[in-house]
């Protein structure tokens, strides 16, 4: 699965256990401006590195697995069910600096029929 967003928070890297680190990243999805939702998403072992380069503002694309697994509480015996949304893959697509980034210089286009001394043998 897939959503674009714009990145509204990154956290540290967490060391859960000695073998285990995961790091969350919150992003903005404003399908609807008026009521944008925040979205958190989970990366862990070593895809925690793919949140280093982003930074809040960024417009991103993020590719994830949505996971789920039940869970009983111990004391009462009542059944949980949680779903977390697993990065694998964040593309970049604006950054928050990009936007004073110079445009794009373009040749400027050919005007075809200034050539002097050629005839225009085009049938359009």
């Amino acid at each position: 699965m897939d959503v674009k967003g714009k990145v509204h928070e990154v956290s540290e890297v967490m060391n859960v256990t000695d073998t285990f680190r995961k790091r969350e990243l919150v992003l903005e999805i404003a399908e609807n401006p008026q009521y944008p939702e925040y979205v958190k998403f989970e990366a862990i072992q070593d895809r925690c590195s793919l949140m280093d380069p982003l930074k809040a503002g960024d417009d991103v694309e993020v590719f994830f697995n949505l996971k789920g697994r039940p869970w009983t509480d111990p004391k009462s015996g009542r059944k949980n069910y949680f779903n977390t949304l697993q990065v694998w893959k964040v593309n970049v697509l604006t950054g928050q600096g990009d936007m004073s980034a110079p445009a794009p210089q373009y040749a400027p286009p050919v005007d075809m029929s200034a050539a002097p001394g050629e005839d225009d043998d085009l049938p359009f």
